[in-house]
């Protein structure tokens, strides 16, 4: 199975990330995740992870938020070039510069959360 970002849970949970309702997203892509082969499980596995990391940042938990992030990215780095639909280059740098910002403790943190613009979609 393949990530198609227009079926139904996968662009549901879409939706939710972009609206910051972060525990939706999480929701809809692990049901698509269950059903998932890698290397796509893995994949979709780290946008859960990232999705739970800004609810769990939301809930003012920073250390949590730094931790999946952390689990995330080492998912995220073994996905090449583009993966998913999605430019991984540019999107693993906004990952990495929330996990910078969190570790640090420095304020304000980034403007917004990573950017997920699978190809093919606005």
């Amino acid at each position: 199975m393949s990530l198609d970002w227009k079926s139904e849970a996968l662009a549901c949970g879409l939706e939710c990330y972009r609206n910051a309702e972060f525990f939706d997203a999480h929701e809809h892509w692990e049901s698509v995740w269950l059903r998932l082969e890698e290397p796509e499980k893995s994949f979709l596995q780290a946008l859960i992870q990232m999705a739970a990391a800004f609810h769990h940042l939301n809930g003012g938990n920073h250390r949590g938020a730094a931790s999946l992030l952390r689990r995330a990215l080492r998912r995220f780095d073994l996905c090449d070039g583009w993966f998913g639909g999605i430019a991984m280059e540019p999107f693993r740098e906004e990952v990495r510069a929330w996990l910078r910002a969190l570790e640090s403790g420095r304020q304000p943190l980034p403007d917004a959360v990573p950017r997920i613009c699978p190809m093919n979609l606005p």
